[in-house]
Order: C-alpha cells, then sequence, then structure tokens
C-alpha cells in the first residue's frame, strides 16, 4: 500500500468511497451525496493548506483522509479537525491507521499540534452506526474531551456528536506559525 497526495483526478473515486457513508450510515451527517463537481472543489479548497490524501493498492485507492482547518479565526490555527474514510471492502485491514499515521506525519511537519476528530456516536449501536470510529481514534491515541447529545438527526434517529482530540506537538508560549500550503507526504 502506498500513500500518497489526492488530486483532482481522484475525485469521481472518492466519491465513489464516501457516497455509501452518506446513503446508508450517520458517519457522515450528510443527507445528499455531493455533486462531483462539489466534491472537486471541497478537494480543491482543502488540499490548497492542508493534507488530503489517499491509499492506493493495486492502482485502487482503498481509503482517503484530511484535516480541515477546525476553525476560521487565526487562533485555532494550530488545530485541525480530520477524517478518514476507507472503501467497505478494505475495512480493517490497516488503511485508516496508515492514512492517520501519514495524515499526522504531514501535519507535525507544518507546524500543526491538535488533530480534533467529530464524531457521531450511538447511544445504541444501530443498523446506521457503531462505536467503530470512537473505538479506532481512541486506539490511534484520540481522548474524548466533549459531547453533544441528540445533535445530529438522521434516519430517523437521534445521534450524539463527540469531540475527541490528540495533541501531536509541543505549545510554547511563542509559537511558530503553521506553514499552510506546504505539507508533502513522506
Amino acid at each position: 500500500m502506498e500513500i500518497m497526495p489526492v488530486n483532482i483526478e481522484d475525485a469521481e473515486e472518492l466519491l465513489s468511497i464516501y457516497a455509501p457513508y452518506v446513503r446508508d450510515t450517520a458517519i457522515s451527517f450528510e443527507y445528499e451525496v455531493p455533486s462531483l463537481s462539489d466534491f472537486q472543489d471541497r478537494i480543491r479548497s482543502i488540499s490548497s493548506d492542508l493534507p488530503y490524501i489517499k491509499a492506493i493498492e493495486k492502482g485502487e485507492i482503498l481509503g482517503y483522509a484530511y484535516a480541515g482547518k477546525f476553525k476560521n479565526r487565526k487562533a485555532y490555527n494550530w488545530s485541525v479537525e480530520v477524517t478518514v474514510y476507507v472503501r467497505k471492502d478494505s475495512r480493517r485491514a490497516g488503511v485508516g491507521k496508515a492514512l492517520y499515521h501519514a495524515l499526522e506525519d504531514s501535519l507535525k511537519r507544518i507546524g500543526v499540534l491538535n488533530m480534533n476528530a467529530c464524531i457521531a456516536r450511538p447511544k445504541e449501536e444501530d443498523e446506521h452506526l457503531s462505536n467503530d470510529s470512537y473505538y479506532f481514534h481512541k486506539k490511534m491515541g484520540f481522548h474524548p474531551v466533549g459531547t453533544f447529545h441528540n445533535s445530529g438527526y438522521k434516519f430517523h434517529t437521534w445521534y450524539d456528536m463527540i469531540w475527541m482530540e490528540k495533541i501531536i506537538g509541543e505549545h510554547q508560549k511563542h509559537q511558530s506559525n503553521v506553514r499552510f500550503g506546504e505539507w508533502t507526504v513522506e
């Protein structure tokens, strides 16, 4: 498996990975699958500043991950929100783990200090949402920091939303700026 930057030409394949999460799960709180054009715009917007990466094996994309700005105020520049999606037939094969390790390394190199994950969490597991994402993030070193109760409504069910964080750098009194747009994958 190889980890590489995503490009616009990957949009259709990435969208085919993401669409089932929208249609069939409460992992994504989107109701409608985005258009190819909208998805391409998302890739352009995010990857111009922060890592947007893919895992490839035998010429096929198995999953992707990216970091988005946490908030639009300058004081939040050192914090990002991270996301990972893995193709259904590639889950539990180390793809998400490999993507998150590469994402974390890339973020560290540009000066990001906090990785945050917003995760849908069921009160009781159902056919649309399990606790797998929570346990995956916990295994990756994230810690829960807050719960928003009944904050997402999908499939006639109310879901909680939790925030988890992972500190990946040293917080200093005179912090260097994040080098947006200079990210790489090694």
